[in-house]
Protein backbone atom coordinates (compact mmCIF):
# COMPACT_ATOMS: atom_id res chain seq x y z
CA UNK A 1 0.00 0.00 0.00
CA UNK A 2 1.03 3.61 -0.62
CA UNK A 3 -0.13 6.79 0.51
CA UNK A 4 -0.52 10.56 -0.72
CA UNK A 5 -1.72 13.89 0.35
CA UNK A 6 -4.75 15.00 -1.79
CA UNK A 7 -7.45 17.01 -1.31
CA UNK A 8 -5.96 18.00 2.04
CA UNK A 9 -6.81 14.44 3.22
CA UNK A 10 -4.27 11.32 3.22
CA UNK A 11 -5.40 8.47 1.11
CA UNK A 12 -4.28 4.81 0.96
CA UNK A 13 -4.05 3.05 -2.41
CA UNK A 14 -2.52 0.47 -4.93
CA UNK A 15 -0.84 1.23 -8.11
CA UNK A 16 0.26 -1.99 -9.43
CA UNK A 17 1.05 -2.79 -13.11
CA UNK A 18 1.88 -0.86 -16.24
CA UNK A 19 0.47 0.43 -19.01
CA UNK A 20 -3.64 1.62 -19.58
CA UNK A 21 -4.51 3.13 -16.17
CA UNK A 22 -7.58 1.39 -14.96
CA UNK A 23 -9.04 3.39 -11.66
CA UNK A 24 -11.13 0.88 -9.97
CA UNK A 25 -13.63 2.51 -6.88
CA UNK A 26 -15.12 0.23 -4.27
CA UNK A 27 -18.45 0.61 -2.70
CA UNK A 28 -19.95 1.35 0.43
CA UNK A 29 -19.03 0.28 3.24
CA UNK A 30 -15.89 -1.57 2.06
CA UNK A 31 -12.14 -0.79 1.24
CA UNK A 32 -9.92 -1.16 -1.44
CA UNK A 33 -9.48 -4.91 -0.73
CA UNK A 34 -13.26 -5.54 -2.75
CA UNK A 35 -10.90 -5.39 -6.21
CA UNK A 36 -8.17 -8.03 -4.78
CA UNK A 37 -9.13 -10.45 -7.78
CA UNK A 38 -9.02 -7.74 -10.23
CA UNK A 39 -5.10 -5.74 -8.80
CA UNK A 40 -3.73 -8.92 -9.47
CA UNK A 41 -5.26 -10.15 -12.57
CA UNK A 42 -4.50 -6.69 -14.19
CA UNK A 43 -1.61 -5.57 -12.68
CA UNK A 44 -0.19 -8.45 -14.57
CA UNK A 45 -1.93 -8.04 -17.97
CA UNK A 46 -0.70 -5.15 -19.29
CA UNK A 47 -2.90 -2.57 -17.42
CA UNK A 48 -1.45 0.04 -14.77
CA UNK A 49 -4.33 -0.59 -12.00
CA UNK A 50 -5.37 1.90 -9.41
CA UNK A 51 -7.15 1.34 -6.23
CA UNK A 52 -7.81 3.72 -3.55
CA UNK A 53 -9.79 3.42 -0.50
CA UNK A 54 -12.01 6.43 -0.66
CA UNK A 55 -12.13 9.50 1.99
CA UNK A 56 -13.40 7.83 5.44
CA UNK A 57 -12.59 4.18 4.46
CA UNK A 58 -10.22 1.65 5.01
CA UNK A 59 -6.89 4.01 5.44
CA UNK A 60 -8.06 6.89 3.88
CA UNK A 61 -8.83 9.69 6.72
CA UNK A 62 -11.25 12.35 6.28
CA UNK A 63 -14.34 11.21 7.87
CA UNK A 64 -16.85 14.24 8.35
CA UNK A 65 -20.10 14.51 9.11
CA UNK A 66 -21.35 14.22 5.44
CA UNK A 67 -19.29 13.52 1.85
CA UNK A 68 -20.69 14.10 -1.01
CA UNK A 69 -20.37 12.14 -4.40
CA UNK A 70 -18.64 14.98 -5.87
CA UNK A 71 -16.03 15.26 -2.87
CA UNK A 72 -14.82 11.46 -3.52
CA UNK A 73 -14.47 12.10 -6.93
CA UNK A 74 -12.45 15.48 -6.53
CA UNK A 75 -10.27 13.12 -4.89
CA UNK A 76 -10.00 10.60 -6.85
CA UNK A 77 -8.90 13.10 -9.47
CA UNK A 78 -6.78 14.65 -7.23
CA UNK A 79 -4.98 11.32 -6.35
CA UNK A 80 -4.58 11.14 -10.28
CA UNK A 81 -3.17 14.37 -10.36
CA UNK A 82 -0.67 13.24 -7.83
CA UNK A 83 0.89 9.92 -9.80
CA UNK A 84 0.56 11.69 -13.57
CA UNK A 85 -2.48 10.14 -14.81
CA UNK A 86 -4.22 12.22 -17.24
CA UNK A 87 -7.02 10.25 -18.22
CA UNK A 88 -8.00 6.67 -17.35
CA UNK A 89 -10.36 3.47 -17.60
CA UNK A 90 -13.04 4.42 -14.56
CA UNK A 91 -14.93 1.55 -12.57
CA UNK A 92 -16.84 1.17 -9.75
CA UNK A 93 -19.48 -1.00 -7.87
CA UNK A 94 -22.14 0.14 -5.84
CA UNK A 95 -21.96 3.29 -4.55
CA UNK A 96 -18.10 3.04 -6.64
CA UNK A 97 -20.57 3.13 -9.45
CA UNK A 98 -22.13 6.38 -8.53
CA UNK A 99 -18.77 8.51 -7.47
CA UNK A 100 -17.85 7.01 -11.20
CA UNK A 101 -20.69 8.85 -12.44
CA UNK A 102 -19.99 11.73 -10.52
CA UNK A 103 -16.52 11.63 -11.98
CA UNK A 104 -17.75 11.47 -15.26
CA UNK A 105 -20.04 14.18 -14.72
CA UNK A 106 -17.24 16.41 -13.09
CA UNK A 107 -14.52 15.56 -15.31
CA UNK A 108 -15.68 13.98 -18.71
CA UNK A 109 -12.29 14.44 -20.86
CA UNK A 110 -10.71 12.40 -17.81
CA UNK A 111 -13.05 9.40 -18.41
CA UNK A 112 -11.08 6.78 -20.92
CA UNK A 113 -14.14 4.49 -20.88
CA UNK A 114 -16.68 3.45 -18.23
CA UNK A 115 -17.59 0.40 -16.15
CA UNK A 116 -20.44 0.44 -14.00
CA UNK A 117 -21.37 -2.73 -11.79
CA UNK A 118 -24.46 -3.56 -9.56
CA UNK A 119 -25.45 0.45 -9.25
CA UNK A 120 -28.05 2.60 -9.81
CA UNK A 121 -28.23 6.24 -11.93
CA UNK A 122 -31.94 7.08 -10.02
CA UNK A 123 -31.82 9.68 -7.77
CA UNK A 124 -33.03 8.99 -4.21
CA UNK A 125 -36.20 8.74 -2.87
CA UNK A 126 -37.94 10.84 -0.23
CA UNK A 127 -37.93 7.52 1.55
CA UNK A 128 -34.20 6.41 0.74
CA UNK A 129 -33.37 9.33 2.07
CA UNK A 130 -34.80 9.16 5.49
CA UNK A 131 -33.59 5.17 5.73
CA UNK A 132 -30.05 6.62 5.07
CA UNK A 133 -29.91 9.30 7.48
CA UNK A 134 -31.53 6.62 10.08
CA UNK A 135 -28.98 4.06 9.56
CA UNK A 136 -26.37 6.48 9.35
CA UNK A 137 -27.11 7.82 13.32
CA UNK A 138 -27.40 4.36 13.47
CA UNK A 139 -23.86 3.47 12.41
CA UNK A 140 -22.53 6.24 14.39
CA UNK A 141 -24.58 5.23 17.78
CA UNK A 142 -23.75 1.31 17.41
CA UNK A 143 -20.98 1.16 15.09
CA UNK A 144 -20.45 -1.43 12.54
CA UNK A 145 -20.83 -4.88 13.95
CA UNK A 146 -24.61 -5.47 14.28
CA UNK A 147 -25.34 -3.57 10.60
CA UNK A 148 -22.74 -5.86 8.96
CA UNK A 149 -24.14 -9.35 10.39
CA UNK A 150 -27.53 -8.05 8.82
CA UNK A 151 -26.25 -6.99 5.39
CA UNK A 152 -24.33 -10.01 4.40
CA UNK A 153 -27.01 -12.06 3.26
CA UNK A 154 -27.76 -9.05 0.76
CA UNK A 155 -24.19 -8.29 -0.32
CA UNK A 156 -23.84 -12.24 -1.71
CA UNK A 157 -25.44 -14.44 -2.81
CA UNK A 158 -26.91 -17.53 -0.94
CA UNK A 159 -24.78 -19.48 -3.60
CA UNK A 160 -21.60 -17.77 -3.25
CA UNK A 161 -21.85 -17.96 0.91
CA UNK A 162 -22.60 -21.79 0.60
CA UNK A 163 -19.88 -22.50 -1.97
CA UNK A 164 -17.07 -19.59 -1.34
CA UNK A 165 -16.83 -19.10 2.32
CA UNK A 166 -14.36 -17.14 2.44
CA UNK A 167 -15.48 -14.30 -0.19
CA UNK A 168 -18.69 -14.17 2.98
CA UNK A 169 -15.86 -13.88 5.45
CA UNK A 170 -14.03 -11.28 3.58
CA UNK A 171 -17.16 -9.16 2.90
CA UNK A 172 -18.12 -9.34 6.54
CA UNK A 173 -14.42 -8.33 7.47
CA UNK A 174 -14.69 -5.11 5.29
CA UNK A 175 -17.89 -3.82 6.68
CA UNK A 176 -16.89 -5.00 10.15
CA UNK A 177 -13.94 -2.78 9.57
CA UNK A 178 -15.13 0.14 8.44
CA UNK A 179 -14.89 3.14 10.41
CA UNK A 180 -18.60 3.45 11.33
CA UNK A 181 -17.96 8.13 10.84
CA UNK A 182 -17.50 7.59 7.08
CA UNK A 183 -19.55 4.82 6.41
CA UNK A 184 -22.28 7.58 8.29
CA UNK A 185 -20.66 10.55 6.12
CA UNK A 186 -21.05 8.76 2.74
CA UNK A 187 -24.74 7.47 3.38
CA UNK A 188 -25.77 11.18 4.32
CA UNK A 189 -23.93 12.39 0.97
CA UNK A 190 -25.22 9.52 -0.82
CA UNK A 191 -28.94 10.46 -0.27
CA UNK A 192 -28.27 13.14 -2.24
CA UNK A 193 -27.02 12.23 -5.34
CA UNK A 194 -28.41 13.75 -8.37
CA UNK A 195 -30.25 12.00 -11.47
CA UNK A 196 -27.01 10.64 -13.60
CA UNK A 197 -29.46 9.77 -16.01
CA UNK A 198 -28.90 12.87 -18.34
CA UNK A 199 -24.94 12.31 -17.51
CA UNK A 200 -25.02 8.49 -18.91
CA UNK A 201 -27.17 9.63 -22.08
CA UNK A 202 -24.77 12.37 -22.74
CA UNK A 203 -21.61 10.44 -22.40
CA UNK A 204 -19.27 9.61 -25.35
CA UNK A 205 -17.05 6.90 -24.35
CA UNK A 206 -16.99 3.14 -24.09
CA UNK A 207 -19.20 1.23 -21.38
CA UNK A 208 -19.61 -1.96 -19.78
CA UNK A 209 -22.47 -2.74 -17.17
CA UNK A 210 -22.30 -5.78 -15.15
CA UNK A 211 -24.21 -7.14 -12.33
CA UNK A 212 -25.15 -10.52 -10.26
CA UNK A 213 -27.99 -12.20 -11.78
CA UNK A 214 -28.84 -12.51 -8.26
CA UNK A 215 -28.51 -9.01 -7.10
CA UNK A 216 -30.55 -7.84 -4.36
CA UNK A 217 -29.56 -4.57 -3.95
CA UNK A 218 -29.62 -3.34 -7.45
CA UNK A 219 -31.16 -5.63 -9.24
CA UNK A 220 -30.96 -6.63 -13.32
CA UNK A 221 -33.92 -4.03 -14.07
CA UNK A 222 -31.71 -1.33 -12.99
CA UNK A 223 -28.58 -2.45 -14.90
CA UNK A 224 -30.75 -2.69 -17.67
CA UNK A 225 -32.17 0.64 -17.22
CA UNK A 226 -28.44 1.83 -17.20
CA UNK A 227 -27.58 0.34 -20.55
CA UNK A 228 -30.63 1.64 -22.28
CA UNK A 229 -29.39 5.41 -21.40
CA UNK A 230 -25.67 5.04 -22.28
CA UNK A 231 -25.09 4.70 -26.02
CA UNK A 232 -23.25 1.65 -27.34
CA UNK A 233 -22.79 -0.03 -23.93
CA UNK A 234 -22.79 -3.56 -23.00
CA UNK A 235 -24.51 -5.63 -20.47
CA UNK A 236 -22.80 -8.60 -18.87
CA UNK A 237 -24.93 -10.58 -15.98
CA UNK A 238 -23.11 -12.65 -13.86
CA UNK A 239 -25.23 -15.96 -12.59
CA UNK A 240 -25.18 -17.17 -9.27
CA UNK A 241 -23.07 -14.01 -8.00
CA UNK A 242 -25.15 -11.44 -6.30
CA UNK A 243 -24.46 -7.73 -5.15
CA UNK A 244 -20.33 -8.53 -5.58
CA UNK A 245 -19.54 -10.42 -8.57
CA UNK A 246 -16.48 -9.47 -9.06
CA UNK A 247 -15.37 -11.12 -5.56
CA UNK A 248 -18.21 -13.93 -5.78
CA UNK A 249 -17.77 -14.78 -9.54
CA UNK A 250 -14.19 -13.01 -10.53
CA UNK A 251 -13.48 -15.24 -13.54
CA UNK A 252 -16.58 -14.39 -15.10
CA UNK A 253 -16.43 -10.63 -13.78
CA UNK A 254 -12.70 -10.66 -15.48
CA UNK A 255 -13.49 -12.45 -18.50
CA UNK A 256 -16.04 -9.47 -19.28
CA UNK A 257 -13.94 -6.97 -18.35
CA UNK A 258 -10.48 -8.07 -19.96
CA UNK A 259 -12.94 -8.42 -23.24
CA UNK A 260 -14.03 -4.89 -22.62
CA UNK A 261 -10.76 -3.67 -22.40
CA UNK A 262 -9.45 -5.00 -25.33
CA UNK A 263 -11.78 -3.68 -27.69
CA UNK A 264 -11.14 -0.42 -26.55
CA UNK A 265 -9.37 2.08 -28.80
CA UNK A 266 -5.39 2.13 -28.30
CA UNK A 267 -5.00 5.00 -25.40
CA UNK A 268 -2.85 8.19 -26.50
CA UNK A 269 0.35 8.69 -24.90
CA UNK A 270 -1.07 12.17 -23.53
CA UNK A 271 -4.26 10.36 -22.38
CA UNK A 272 -1.90 7.62 -20.41
CA UNK A 273 0.39 10.03 -19.05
Amino acid sequence: MSTASVGGITVGYDDAGGGDPLLLIHGHPFDRSMWRPQLDRFAGAGHRVIVPDLRGYGASAGAAGRTGLDVFAGDLAALLDHLGVRRAVVGGLSMGGQIAMEFLRLFPERVRALLLADTTAAPETPEGRAGRAAMADRLEREGMAGYAEEALPSMVSARTLRERPEVGRHVLAMMRGAPPEGAAAALRGRAERPDYAPVLAGAAVPALVVVGGDDAFTPVADARAIQALLPGAELVVVEGAGHLPNLERPEEFDAALSAFLDRLPAATPEGAR
